[in-house]
């Protein structure tokens, strides 16, 4: 049985931004020599998120950030000292986990799907924690 816990930085580039993270997860993957099982996807921010959407088009990306920063747009009545609770919010509502089955020691997705890293207050160093469980 693995279990195994397994951590990248990457450096997010714009404030707002979806950065695929399928093939970086995917080698984590190949590396443990998991062939049936799950991951799990945590990002330790409050600002930052993971989702699972369309790869294969990439103005995809570009209009879930526009959709979703016109969905939680900056307030002037916010009161948050750092001037980020729009990315609070964001974050809350894209959530920072994620679940992936493994089966034959492949990801789990849909033709279309990837895994994004959404960066909602960047640009910034982070950190992705990959969990493998599975035989």
């Amino acid at each position: 049985m693995i279990n195994e816990m397994h951590t990248f930085t990457l450096k997010t580039k714009a404030p707002q931004i979806m950065q695929d993270i399928t093939k970086a997860i995917a080698s984590i993957v190949k590396k443990t020599g998991i062939t049936q099982g799950r991951i799990s996807v945590f990002i330790p921010h409050t600002t930052a998120a993971v989702t699972i959407n369309e790869n294969a088009d990439p103005d995809v990306e570009d209009d879930m950030v526009l959709g979703i920063d016109k969905a939680f747009p900056d307030r002037p009545q916010f009161n948050h000292m750092e001037g980020n609770s729009h990315a609070h919010i964001k974050t809350s509502m894209t959530g920072v986990e994620q679940t992936v089955i493994v089966d034959d020691g492949r990801l789990v997705l849909g033709t279309w799907q990837g895994i994004y890293f959404c960066e909602y207050d960047g640009p910034r160093n982070r950190k992705v924690h990959i969990h493998v469980m599975g035989t």
